[in-house]
């Protein structure tokens, strides 16, 4: 069995690691504890980011026997926190939880603010959730579906608002994408956060909102707000009533959910990149946190980090084609 001083590198344990890949599973040795694994989340605490994080990083740290902390770095909606992991040593030991907005939406929306290329400087480890939006309408708005949203908006062009927690974000594209599809000219109001958001479509301030799920969710049960579909491909089980954006005829196939991963900064050795997708997988696997996310609306996710990879480029293919159409931009 192998024996670690505090100061044996975890680059060079899993370097020799590879080189013994035929040994069988059962003979692997524990993650080298030389020091705590650090997770940036980019995010303020207590966001729905920063709470599945919390969530992974401690399944996570009882797999590898090890600590894994939490490094809350918000600002610049997440690209403060992301920049700080793209600069970290590529040792294993600092890893980022990355959502959509600031890896591969940023730079798009403000290249010259946005210093790093996600795709190039970061190494996908393990995709961890997906999570739906919900696009949601003030109780008093005379529509209570897509097709009568649609029919609304085009007959009072500009008029009819919308809000987001930001420019840029992944709820903007959402909209965009839909109100490009369904003829719609909505007019985008960005917020800095989801809570002013729900106060002020409930005080009928803006008309429309899309939020995520774990946000939505609870305002639309209570009779809040008015849920008008879902962007998901299937409807939410907390939701069974509301239909998918797709079921609308004009805007089947439609699909958009937000999602988040573990990254970890480009060139961290591939046998870490293996062991943290493999443990990872199995955290996401197990039933209670299959049924924490799931509280929030989110799915967990399973695949190989090359898989994560992937799904992220063409996540971002398909961004840089809304934002161009839509004309978004940052300044």
């Amino acid at each position: 069995m192998f024996q670690f001083k505090k100061s044996f590198p975890l680059a060079a344990f899993f370097c020799g690691l590879a080189l013994c890949a035929g040994a069988s599973h059962a003979a692997d040795p524990a993650w080298p504890a030389a020091r705590p694994i650090t997770l940036i989340v980019p995010f303020s605490a207590g966001g729905s980011v920063d709470v599945t994080a919390r969530l992974v990083a401690q399944k996570l740290g009882e797999r590898l026997h090890q600590s894994v902390v939490i490094d809350n770095v918000a600002g610049a909606g997440g690209a403060i926190g992301v920049n700080k992991g793209v600069h970290a040593a590529a040792d294993g030991y600092t890893l980022v939880m990355g959502a959509d907005s600031p890896i591969a939406i940023a730079k798009l929306v403000n290249p010259a603010a946005v210093r790093y290329d996600a795709l190039k400087d970061l190494a996908p480890v393990a995709m961890v959730n997906t999570a739906p939006m919900v696009l949601v309408a003030r109780s008093s708005l005379p529509a209570g579906n897509l097709d009568e949203l649609a029919r609304l908006a085009q007959q009072q062009p500009g008029k009819i608002s919308y809000a987001t927690s930001g420019i840029g974000t992944i709820l903007h594209l959402a909209t965009e994408r839909l109100s490009e599809r369904a003829k719609m000219q909505l007019v985008h109001v960005p917020y800095r956060g989801g809570g002013q958001i729900v106060t002020d479509v409930v005080g009928g301030q803006v008309d429309l909102a899309m939020l995520i799920s774990v946000t939505a969710i609870p305002q639309i049960q209570s009779g809040k707000l008015k849920a008008l579909a879902v962007t998901s491909d299937k409807r939410l089980p907390e939701l069974p009533n509301v239909p998918t954006v797709g079921e609308t005829p004009a805007l089947k196939g439609y699909q958009m959910v937000s999602w988040s991963g573990i990254f970890a900064p480009a060139r961290t050795p591939a046998p870490i990149v293996a062991r943290l997708n493999q443990e990872l997988n199995a955290v996401l696997a197990a039933p209670e946190v299959k049924a924490k996310l799931a509280e929030q609306g989110a799915v967990a996710a399973s695949g190989s980090a090359a898989d994560f990879g992937a799904f992220v480029r063409k996540e971002q293919a398909r961004y840089a084609e809304i934002v161009k159409n839509a004309h978004i931009s940052a300044d």
